[in-house]
This record gives structure tokens, sequence and C-alpha cells, in this order.
């Protein structure tokens, strides 16, 4: 308000070198506080002057220079745009090119900034050159540059397929790959963030970050003390598993469901819903390969996972999980109901609290649909409402013409009084299903 961002501006001038970078220093401070100080600097044209002096000035000022830039950047894709319109991008590509680690440092996250707001950004940081140059940044010796410089990599991919293959064609896979085993947390995690970037936009670029052998050493990032390095480790997991059965078999043929699983059980909260997402991808593609998520003990972690956690969203996933493993034949079903899980879908479905999303996914219908384990759906009948109470009664009628065991049985917990009491309409599928039900019966039983 007292106007000091003009006062400052030409001081960016003085002929003292540590009035200038001091100054720089000032204004990235003032920018970098909030939105409407960043838009002040940009108005009072700050940054062309930065740029203008910057070729012959010393790695102290570069380092300033870039925390500007980053400090309008931050803010909105209008102030980014700012920032590349005063063409800051060839400025920062030469600072990727610096012997200094500390300003390729103060460049990649400048441009890391600039390129996750939105994929016309990212696209300027690749014509300008800065892909090859983030690269080599993630071969240097110093931690903080091969993390910033892997961030940065995740931040342009992650927008478009195209992009993604910009940066592997830069050959970013194998160098990234490489790192999954260090030992610094933070790294591992941009590590695999860019590599999930990379593999959940299509097949072939999932299969180029398999080839890059990062199973089955990106399991140990499952059982990581860090929550982020577990959490990005199944998301990437997730990203290859949903793309193609071939891709689930090869996570299945390294140990990756018993992997998820127990990650699935040893955390809380949503660094468990990529794990439970996978499962569902996996366990979704074919009726063997959810099979093997059923082998490997995957529904037990999901049932504990509707009960335990408060988000609905995770619930969703959890319910969604259980009904691509339960929806192939009625052996899969019946090891989802035998869990005991239906009561459970049910009562969120009936909870008027329960987001409609939630709803949808614990309607219980693709593992109803498949279901003849009478035992698990008896205790339904005497909660369910008529949308799903349809699917129940229909299962009985495909059952209890074959089995007299559960014929008896269903007269005797009741389930056959149930069905008498239920009002269809007549003519309807339901009547049909009741009908089918009454005929196995002696008609004084019915009555």
């Amino acid at each position: 308000n007292s106007g000091v961002v003009c006062l400052l501006r030409p001081l960016l001038l003085d002929v003292v070198p540590s009035i200038r970078q001091t100054t720089a220093l000032a204004l990235g401070r003032l920018a970098d506080y909030d939105m409407e100080l960043a838009e002040a600097v940009v108005e009072a044209g700050v940054l062309p002057q930065l740029i203008r002096s910057f070729p012959e000035e010393n790695r102290y000022y570069k380092k300033t220079t870039a925390f500007v830039l980053r400090a309008v950047a931050k803010h909105s894709p209008q102030l980014a745009q700012a920032v590349v319109q005063c063409e800051a991008l060839k400025v920062l590509v030469i600072c990727l090119e610096d012997f200094d680690p500390g300003v390729k440092e103060a460049a990649s996250w400048t441009l890391a900034y600039i390129a996750r707001r939105n994929p016309e950004l990212s696209q300027a940081v690749v014509d300008a050159g800065a892909v090859p140059l983030l690269v080599l940044c993630i071969q240097e010796p110093e931690i903080a540059l091969k993390r910033i410089a892997a961030s940065t990599l995740s931040d342009i991919s992650k927008h478009s397929p195209e992009l993604a293959q910009t940066v592997v064609d830069a050959g970013a896979i194998a160098h990234l790959a490489q790192l999954i085993p260090n030992p610094d947390a933070k790294l591992k995690r941009q590590v695999l963030s860019a590599l999930c970037q990379i593999a959940k936009h299509s097949v072939e670029l999932a299969e180029l970050v398999v080839e890059a052998e990062i199973f089955p050493v990106v399991l140990t990032c499952l059982k990581d003390s860090d929550e982020y390095v577990k959490k990005n480790g199944a998301t990437l997991i997730r990203e290859i598993a949903k793309h193609t059965p071939e891709l689930s078999q090869l996570i299945v043929n390294s140990g990756g469901v018993g992997a998820v699983i127990d990650c699935i059980g040893s955390c809380r909260g949503t660094v468990r819903l990529p794990g439970i997402m996978t499962l569902g991808y996996v366990a979704a593609h074919s009726e063997n390969l959810s099979m093997a998520v059923i082998v490997s003990k995957g529904i037990p972690p999901l049932c504990v996972c509707l009960i335990e956690e408060h988000e609905d969203h995770i619930k969703a996933a959890a319910a969604w999980a259980l009904g691509q493993i339960g929806r192939h034949t009625s052996e899969h079903a019946r090891h989802v109901a035998a869990a005991n899980v239906l009561p459970t879908l049910l009562d969120i479905f009936m909870d008027m609290r329960s987001s409609d999303d939630l709803k949808a996914k614990a309607t219980l219908k693709s593992i109803l649909q498949k279901c003849t384990y009478l035992p698990a759906l008896e205790p339904l009948l005497h909660e369910a409402p008529p949308s799903i109470m349809k699917h129940i009664i229909g299962q009985f009628s495909k059952v209890l013409p074959f089995d007299g065991k559960a014929r008896r049985l269903f007269v005797t917990t009741g389930g056959l009084k149930k069905v008498q009491e239920i009002e269809a309409e007549p003519g309807s599928l339901l009547q049909e299903y009741i009908n089918t039900i009454n005929s196995c019966y002696p008609e004084e039983i019915v009555r």
C-alpha cells in the first residue's frame, strides 16, 4: 500500500550486485505472500527487468530470480502465464544447464509450478527444451535436485498422453525406475508419482513403465514407513492394473496382489484407497484374476474398510471392489457373501447419510445377480427395500426347486412366511419369482 514495489523496481538495476540481489529477494517474498501481491509485482513490470539483467549475473542472483518467478507462478494459471509471456522459460532452461546444483534446483522448481497448471503451460515448458535437461538433473548426485526434477517431470506428464510421451522419449523411465530403491523417502515419492503420471494414460505407456523392470522392487514401497511412498507405490500399481488383463496378470505373478492386501491392512484413510481400487481393477478383468484376489484373501480387508473407514468415497471404493470380485460366477459371489458383508452393504445402502455414489456402489446388485449362497441371502429378506428384494427373491427361485435341504431351511427360518408378505404387482417379474418359490411347497404349507 505504501508503493514499495515501485520503489524496489529501479534497485534491480543498481550497480552494486548485492543490492540487485537483495531487491529481487524482497520482491520474491512479497509475491510469495499472496496472489494480490504477486499481481502487483507483475503489474509493476518487475519480471522483464529481472530477466533483462539475468545473463551477466552470478549464481545467487539466478537462484533469486527463479524464486521470484516461482513466487508469482504458484498462485494461479494466469500468473504462471504472465511468467511465460515475459520469456522467463528461456532463462529457466539456461539455469538447468548451470554448473551450480542450487541454480538447477531453483529453476526446476519454478518450471514445476508452471507445468502443473494446465496442458498449455506444460507444453510451453516442453517447447522451451526443458525435458532432456530435467532427465539429466535426475542423474545428478544431489538428492534435492533429483527430487525436484522428478517432481517436475511428473507435473509435465500428468496432463496428456502426448506430454507423457515427450518425457518417455527423453529416456526418463529407465532413470526414474533405477531410483525406486533409493533410501530417501521424499525422492521415492516423486519418482513413483512421475512413473504413475506416465503409466496412467495408455496401455502402451504402462507397458513401457513395466518393461523398466519396476516389479518386484516397487512392491517394497508398499511396506515403506513413509505413508506417501506407500500411497504413491499403490497408485502406480493401480494405474498399471487398470489397463489390461495381461498387465493385471503380471502384477499377480509378481506377488503384487498379496503385497497390496498387506498394505491395505497396515494403513488407514486415503492411503488405503489406491490399494482398494487395485484389487477392484484386477478382479474386474476376468474370472481367474478375480479368483486370484479371493485366494490371496483379498475380501476380508475390503470388508474391514467398509466398517472402519468414515469417508464415503473410501467405503464406495471398497463396495465397488467387492462388486467386481463377486460379479463373475456364483462361486465368486459365494465367497463375497460368505464373508458376511451383505448385511453391512445393505446397512450402508439404507443409511440416509450415505452419499449417492456410496449408495450406488453398495446396491449389492452385481453380487446378488450371481449369488446362490442362500444362508447369506436369508437375513436380507427381512430388511431389504423393494429395489433389492427383487434380486434376492430371484436367487431363491433359482435354487429352491433343486435343493430339498434349502427348501426345509427356508420354511423353518421364516423365509417362506416373509415371501407371502411381499406385495408384488400381478404379472411382474417379482410375482413370477414368488410363484416359482410357492410351487416348491404343498399348498397347505404356503397357506
